[in-house]
Order: structure tokens, then sequence, then C-alpha cells
């Protein structure tokens, strides 16, 4: 009995020593532990496993279906840009052709006006032309019907000599006096019409020659007369507005040797 118990005790002594021992070995084998796994893990980083690989294609055939979906995307949104940018372009030639056309319909129509204006002024000017003297001529209209009216005072009977020598001769003064008185009348008139329109007679005797305004039709020596002096007029100048219209006509005195 006295051997059991003591042999109880030494083992309750040696549990006692053990459950005392224990906090002290724990940790020592957890950190064993730990850096045990620590090191298998790294091992197994280290080593090319399988399935790594595989999740790397798998990775990459994500990223390649990935691009491709998004270049399908791109492709859809690039198409109706372009068919938008199409249709623009169209939409810009066809505003641009029909401006073109407009052009070339107004350009047409002003060289139309162009011709018509030129043709119209060349009627214009063919008209001025031709009928410039147009009033003057109507005004000279009145200096003939009073030539006419003069020429027609002298009766049929006094238009010939044989008719006037049938006459006394006061009825043949008298016929001569109402010619004249005629013939001045008309004289008058045209003058006053020849005036109107600045046209001036210019009766040069006694004056001095003038070869832009004379014609010397002769020359003779003249007593009393200074060399280049008019001493007689053929006929008389005209001036229309100071220039010559006609020179006179007219001797003109020459110098004695």
């Amino acid at each position: 009995m006295l051997r059991n118990y003591t042999a109880l005790q030494r083992q309750l002594a040696i549990r006692a020593k053990v459950s005392m021992m224990m906090p002290a070995i724990a940790p020592r084998i957890t950190t064993r532990f730990f850096s045990a796994s620590q090191c298998h893990h790294a091992t197994d980083d280290e080593k090319p496993p399988v399935h790594n690989s595989s999740n790397s294609n798998g990775t990459e055939k994500k990223d390649e279906g990935k691009e491709k979906e998004d270049g399908a995307a791109t492709a859809a949104t690039e198409t109706p840009s372009k068919d938008t940018t199409i249709t623009s372009t169209e939409d810009e030639l066809k505003a641009v052709s029909l401006k073109l056309k407009e052009l070339q319909a107004s350009y047409l129509l002003s060289l139309a006006d162009q011709e018509n204006l030129r043709q119209r002024n060349a009627r214009q000017v063919a008209n001025a032309k031709d009928f410039a003297i147009q009033k003057f001529a109507k005004d000279l209209l009145d200096s003939v019907d009073i030539l006419d009216i003069a020429l027609e005072s002298v009766p049929e009977t006094f238009r010939n000599k044989d008719a006037c020598n049938q006459h006394e001769k006061s009825e043949i003064i008298e016929q001569l006096v109402n010619l004249y008185t005629g013939i001045s009348m008309t004289e008058i008139e045209l003058k006053k019409t020849l005036k109107r329109y600045d046209v001036q007679v210019d009766n040069p005797i006694d004056q001095v020659f003038d070869p832009n305004k004379h014609e010397a039709v002769f020359q003779a020596p003249v007593p009393g007369k200074e060399p280049g002096t008019i001493f007689v007029v053929q006929k008389k100048g005209y001036l229309l507005k100071n220039r010559v219209l006609r020179p006179a006509q007219v001797g003109v005195a020459a110098s004695a040797e």
C-alpha cells in the first residue's frame, strides 16, 4: 500500500511539473508550426505551379475577349459616325452644286443684261448721231416758210423776162421791193435761229488776215491798205461757240512791190 501511495505521488508530481512546463513549450511549438507553414507556402510560390499557368491563360483569354468586345463596340460606334460624315458631305456637295447652278444662271443673266445694255447704248449713240440736228433743222423750218412766202408773193407774170416787159416799170419795181423785203425777213429769221445755237457770223472786212480763221482766195495791191489787211469778203465765215465752223473767204492786200 505504501509503495502504491508513493508511486501515485510521484506520478502526480510529474504531471504537475509537466503542466507547469506546458505554457512555456506551447509558443515554441506554435512558432515552429507557423514557420514551417510559411516555408511550405514559400516553396510552393517558388515552384511554377500548373494551376497558375492555367489561370494566366484564362486571364489572357479573358483579356483577349474583352479586347475583341471593345473593338466590336468601337467599330459599332465608329460606323454610325462614318455614315453621318458621308451623309453630311453629300448634303454639302448638293448645296454647293445648287449654289453653283444659281451663280451660273445669274452670270448668264448678267451677260445678257450687259449685251442688251451695249446694244441699247449703240442704238442711242447712232440715234444721237443721226438726229443730233433734229432741233436745229426744226428751227430752220421757220426760215424756209418765210422764204416760200417771199417767193410766192411774186406773181407768175413777173417771174420771167418776157412777162415783165409787158408790165409797167412801176409794177416791176413794186414786185422787186416786195421780193427783197421777203428775202431780208428770211435772212433775219435765219440769223436768229443760228444765234440760238451759238453760231456767229464772222465778217472780217478791214481786219488783219488770220490763217486760223480766214481763207485767202487771192492777193492784190490796194492803195491805202496795209499789206496783210482784208479788203474784200467773198464769203462770210461762221463760228460755233468760238470754234471755226467755216473760214471766211477773203481777198488780202499785198505790198506794192
